[in-house]
């Protein structure tokens, strides 16, 4: 009896709190090359997704978003953590589809110029330099690009456009060398911030975004569906503890005051667009690889 019963214990601790058999995934983020960043940077995320989901989430390294799309389309990997532009992408490839979107706070970009330039409106901007940051960037290049669109600005033709890092870019618009600068909205706010000399009125938001799709967890397309919204399930049944351990390292810190939602591939159809005004209609490579 005691014999049987010890099997009995060895069985139930094979399950998962869903009374089913646990699984385990393989876990990617695209932003984070190497397991020693992983492990640093998302180890109290995975700690948290599997005391959540009874699972065990097993980290998978990728070196580029093409490698995480390749490890998708392989069934190498399971779920990753990426932004809107770089599902787009991945999604055309490998039909992964969103799971959980993470609700970055003032997730937004904006159109930037100096107070004193005479640039009021984005259609003053026709024939100006125009400077973007990291090419395929969701909210420091596709964003601005977009935003300019939006108000009838061709961003290909109608501009001169550069790409630079955001604080390149911001004082070269102290300097006069570009017109404007489109950007993350709170990214650039955090540097215009630092800023000890200058009047609060030296620069000043042409134009705004509304909120931008989230980042997301994604799930491949082999997962079954069944174990995939168990998994979805979970995650949103235990918010608080999954918050809590992405935003546990200062390297997350984006995402303080974010929420998790369950999501749909159409709440990307706006990156699409993005992708087209920019000159990439067919969104089935990722932007300056």
């Amino acid at each position: 009896m005691k014999f049987k019963s010890l099997i009995l214990g060895l069985g139930l601790a094979a399950v998962s709190a869903f009374g089913a058999a646990a699984e385990t995934w393989k876990l990617a983020v695209t932003d984070v090359e190497g397991m020693e960043r992983l492990q640093l940077e998302w180890g109290p995320f995975k700690d948290a997704l599997e005391s959540a989901t009874g699972d065990t989430f097993e980290f998978f390294a990728v070196n580029s978003r093409t490698a995480a799309a390749e490890a998708l389309r392989g069934k190498t990997v399971d779920f990753v953590v990426s932004g809107p532009a770089e599902y787009v992408v991945i999604n055309k490839l490998t039909q992964a589809t969103p799971l959980i979107g993470l609700g970055r706070p003032d997730y937004h970009c904006a159109i930037i110029v100096r107070a004193d330039s005479g640039i009021n409106v984005p259609a003053d901007l026709k024939g100006k330099k125009v400077a973007f940051g990291d090419i395929g960037s969701t909210s420091n290049m596709l964003c601005p690009m977009q935003l300019l669109a939006d108000y009838g600005i061709d961003p290909i033709n109608d501009i001169e456009k550069v790409h630079t890092s955001r604080n390149i870019a911001h004082e070269a618009l102290k300097a006069g060398d570009v017109a404007a600068l489109g950007s993350n909205a709170g990214s650039w706010l955090g540097v215009r911030n630092k800023e000890t000399d200058l009047p609060y009125g030296y620069f000043k938001m042409i134009a705004r975004s509304g909120d931008l799709p989230n980042d997301m967890i994604m799930v491949g397309a082999h997962v079954p569906g069944e174990a995939a919204i168990k998994v979805r399930d979970a995650i949103l049944q235990n918010k608080a503890a999954i918050i809590a351990g992405i935003t546990a390292h200062e390297e997350n810190a984006k995402y303080i005051g974010m929420d998790l939602v369950a999501i749909e591939d159409s709440a990307y159809n706006y990156v699409r667009s993005m992708y087209t005004n920019a000159g990439y209609p067919q969104f089935d490579s990722f932007i300056g690889d």
